[in-house]
């Protein structure tokens, strides 16, 4: 993907903490104390919450990354392109089709649900939640949060390709033509469905081709969302970063500008991540068990 339009004061932030990189080795490494964590939460008014693959693999999502990471002989990001698509279509709808159908099957975990209960919760004492996403699944939404920017766009809507239409979309399968087809396996042979029988847009006189809702590899990102999620971060006084690998910007520069300002950060992953020392806090482990109890309601809440 490339980095979108973004604002100067942004690339200027983003660029000085280029320049800062290299003082990482100094920065002593962040807290796992919960209770110090507690008791920042229990006075944030605007939290933001960054989440990343991570907590959709704890349901069981398939990433197509890294080793193993293929449907059939293909990476995401052989398939995820405007140019993949205009070669050939087919293939590219046997795949998205191949995810949703997926995640049809999968549920929200325990990781996603803590989040939507926070919002709801922190939301009736007057206080904000905002979850800005990279994944894809609708998880967060299915999980009950309703304040969600989807950065990276939704497998469960549509664009058509000639009027520019967007809709959402959950039928199963999305087309009659693809019932049955997108298979992972190997030896799976392509369908080659006709163009004129892969998913079409319904608004009156237009009947162009539809196309996953997706930001594909080489798409700038939707700049009114990317315009939105800053707008949170600026207002955040507690940021959490939730199972994602900071490595994909613009989203791994979020978090970093958050910290730069003084707001304390706070890191659920498995593992360390390339922007880990900047935070105030990392709780290593599974999200969906760290994070339901560092979410949960504070003494200090009234009930």
């Amino acid at each position: 993907m490339v980095v979108p339009q973004l604002t100067s004061r942004r690339l200027i932030n983003f660029y000085t903490l280029l320049r800062k990189r290299s003082d990482s080795q100094n920065m002593t490494r962040p807290s796992s104390d919960l209770a110090a964590f507690r008791e920042i939460f229990s006075k944030a008014s605007n939290i933001a919450i960054l989440t990343g693959a991570g907590v959709s693999a704890e349901s069981g999502v398939p990433t197509f990354r890294g080793a193993g990471g293929y449907w059939r002989k293909w990476q995401a990001q052989d398939l995820a392109t405007p140019e993949a698509f205009s070669r050939n279509p087919s293939r590219v709808w046997e795949f998205y089709h191949y995810r949703r159908e997926v995640m049809l099957t999968k549920t929200p975990n325990a990781a996603h649900l803590a989040i939507a209960e926070c919002e709801e919760r922190l939301g009736r004492q007057g206080r904000g939640v905002a979850v800005i996403t990279q994944n894809i699944d609708e998880l967060h939404r299915r999980a009950g949060s309703k304040n969600i920017l989807e950065i990276h766009g939704n497998l469960f809507k549509t664009r058509c390709t000639s009027c520019g239409h967007e809709a959402a979309n959950h039928n199963s399968p999305i087309c009659a033509a693809l019932e049955g087809k997108g298979a992972p396996d190997l030896e799976s042979k392509d369908a080659q469905i006709p163009v004129q029988d892969l998913p079409r847009c319904e608004q009156a006189g237009c009947s162009g081709l539809l196309r996953p809702a997706v930001v594909w590899f080489g798409e700038a990102l939707d700049s009114e969302i990317i315009i939105r999620a800053e707008k949170v971060l600026d207002n955040c006084d507690l940021c959490l970063v939730v199972g994602t690998s900071s490595v994909v910007y613009p989203a791994a520069m979020f978090a970093p500008q958050v910290a730069a300002r003084g707001v304390p950060v706070a890191e659920f992953n498995m593992e360390d991540t390339p922007a880990t020392m900047r935070f105030k806090f990392h709780f290593h482990g599974p999200c969906g068990t760290t994070l339901p109890v560092a979410l949960s309601p504070h003494a200090s809440e009234k009930q």
